[in-house]
Parts: C-alpha cells; sequence; structure tokens
C-alpha cells in the first residue's frame, strides 16, 4: 500500500541520502554502544533502514541483517551501497514492519532507528517486536520526543503533512516512550540522550 508517508520518502531519498549525519559524534557513540550488544552469530533486523548506512556499518559484527523499509528508492541505494562496499550479509527489502512476517523468538536483535515517531501504530509495533525477539534479545531504538520542547508541533504536523511538505510525525515525550516500552514487559537496559533537543538512545531488553 502506498499511502502518504511512502510518496514522501520517496520523493527525498536521494536528497536524504546526501545529507550528512547531524551529528557525527552522537551517531558514532550509538553505533559503538549497540556493538557492544552484538555477537557473531546473531540474526537481526533494522525497520526503516533509510539508504542502509547504519545497516552495513554493522554488518561485520553479526550473522546477518535483514534490513526493511517503505520506501523503494531508499532500498535501491541502500542495495547500491551494500554492492560497491561487497556487503554480502545484509538482505535489504521494500516492506513495512506492518507487513514483515516473522516467527515469535527468532531474532536477536532489532534496531528501530529514528522510525517510532514517524509511526501511527507505535505501540503495537513495540508489541510485535518483543514477540521477534528471543529471550535476553535486545531492541535499539533512537527516536525524537517532540513532547518534551515542542509541543506545538502537534498543531502545524497535520497541516504540513496535509500539504506533503513532511510525513507523518507523532509528538511524545521522553517518558511516555520507556512507558510504551515498559508496558510491553521490555527492561531498558541503556539509556544516553546528548540534549533535551536531541534524540533519545535506548537499549531495551527482553527478560529472559
Amino acid at each position: 500500500m502506498i499511502n502518504h508517508s511512502t510518496k514522501f520518502w520517496e520523493k527525498i531519498a536521494k536528497r536524504y541520502s546526501e545529507q550528512p549525519i547531524a551529528d557525527e559524534a552522537a551517531y558514532q557513540k550509538k553505533l559503538q554502544v549497540t556493538r557492544e550488544y552484538f555477537q557473531p552469530n546473531m540474526e537481526v533486523l533494522e525497520f526503516g533502514c533509510g539508504t542502509g548506512s547504519t545497516a552495513i556499518t554493522h554488518a561485520p559484527y553479526v550473522k546477518h541483517i535483514h534490513a526493511i523499509d517503505i520506501s523503494s528508492n531508499m532500498i535501491k541505494i541502500a542495495q547500491g551501497k551494500a554492492e560497491a562496499q561487497n556487503i554480502t550479509n545484509v538482505t535489504f527489502e521494500q516492506l513495512s514492519i506492518d507487513e514483515l512476517n516473522v516467527s515469535d523468538r527468532t531474532l536477536d536483535v532489532v534496531l528501530g532507528l529514528s522510525i517510532l515517531h514517524l509511526l501511527e501504530n507505535k505501540e503495537e509495533v513495540i508489541t510485535k517486536v518483543y514477540q521477534m525477539l528471543k529471550p535476553g534479545g535486545i531492541f535499539v531504538t533512537s527516536t525524537m520526543c517532540l513532547g518534551d520542547n515542542m509541543k506545538w508541533f502537534k498543531l502545524i504536523a497535520p497541516i504540513g503533512k496535509f500539504f506533503g511538505l513532511m510525513p507523518l510525525v507523532k509528538v511524545f515525550t521522553v517518558k511516555e516512550l520507556e512507558a510504551s516500552l515498559t508496558n510491553s514487559s521490555f527492561a531498558i537496559d541503556y539509556q544516553w540522550q546528548p540534549s533535551q533537543d536531541k534524540a533519545v538512545f535506548i537499549v531495551a531488553k527482553k527478560p529472559g
């Protein structure tokens, strides 16, 4: 199904892929922390993978990464990057997390980076991730929590979405995100936020 947000990301994929990382130091720290949880035999899912940079960077540390995104243009760029770097253990696929069919308790790690605030059904997705993970598995997220310092965004977001200027963006606080994770039975194992106006980075663990 092509929805409004899919059209938006299809349109900006090339421009998005050419943008430098906004905060390189924070990005590198998130990569490093994530890798501390990796083992060479791990099966990983990344949803909302964009143009694949993070999946490709993590590829040498795990057995396999299944990286999905709703935008076919993003996936094409990601596949091109993987081929150019001879990365063979990342499978890129155009797919939404809602359409993904994965057996319960089969994944070691799920990455959802810069994506939870772009979902209509954040709670359902978090529950689905919990079910997909093996006991002891981890869910790594980096999420903009606009409710802490940009409550006014709730007013303009529907207008921007209507005119095609932005995708769906949900407004919630860090505390609300923490509650969404713990209500799905996750335990928060690591949490870091460079500053209140930046994304909060969380590693949540499924008990086991």
